[in-house]
């Protein structure tokens, strides 16, 4: 038996770094270690951790 092949569906081009808006975390934080944000009727955690760096969780 021969598989068929799977028809992949074209991926749209990655956008350019420098077109993307960029925002410096302070501003999302301010001053916080961590911030809820609601997007599309959910509620994600945007928190800091003691290594400096951001964990997004549902």
């Amino acid at each position: 038996m021969n598989p068929q092949p799977l028809s992949a569906e074209p991926t749209p081009p990655a956008e350019k770094a420098e077109s993307r808006p960029r925002i410096d975390s302070e501003k999302i934080l301010g001053g916080a270690t961590t911030v809820e944000i609601e997007h599309a009727g959910q509620r994600y955690l945007l928190r800091v951790t003691r290594e400096n760096k951001l964990i997004l969780t549902k």
